[in-house]
């Protein structure tokens, strides 16, 4: 592992704030791709990502996540320009952690392009309404699919946060 990839593990934070410019569609690309390069039980490679950037269909996700939290005035993805949407193949041998494993890729692939990235929760349950299903089927993915995580990505808007400090006791080596 390279000296610049620790750097970009330690460094990676998540983001809360976005400025409005999308990504390039190269940086897309390159996350996209480092996310299909995630472990996956037996190597099904369950996890799909559905990359969305269209400012309508952002607002529906949002609102489906704001009514997951029975909050509707709630703004989960922070003003990001781009979701990227994970999804994992229930047939797989083990679909929910496949897509938290491209979760980690997408996330630290961003973070390595100077890009901003947030996990954002409640997918499952998005995915699991008539509306999410129906955006599913409308995206053309056919099949039975759980809902993992959304993945909000854009240029941060102001500094970066530092890292907390670790918590001393978290590694126990045993010989």
């Amino acid at each position: 592992m390279s000296k610049g990839t620790l750097k970009d593990l330690k460094t990676r934070r998540s983001i809360r704030a976005y400025r409005a410019d999308q990504i390039t569609d190269e940086e897309l690309d390159a996350i996209l791709d480092a996310g299909t390069y995630a472990a996956s039980g037996m190597g099904a490679q369950s996890a799909v990502f559905v990359a969305v950037q269209n400012k309508t269909t952002i607002s529906k996700l949002q609102k489906l996540n704001a009514a997951v939290l029975n909050d509707p005035k709630a703004k989960p993805f922070y003003g990001a320009p781009t979701v990227v949407n994970v999804l994992a193949d229930k047939k797989g041998v083990t679909p929910e952690q496949d897509g938290i494993l491209a979760m980690g890729n997408l996330m630290n692939a961003a973070a390595a392009l100077g890009l901003g990235s947030c996990w954002i929760n409640r997918a499952k349950e998005v995915f699991d309404t008539e509306e999410g299903k129906a955006l599913i089927k409308k995206w053309g993915l056919k099949g039975d699919y759980i809902g993992i995580a959304h993945l909000i990505l854009g240029y941060p808007e102001g500094d970066v946060p530092k890292a907390a400090p670790r918590k001393a006791g978290n590694i126990v080596k045993v010989n």
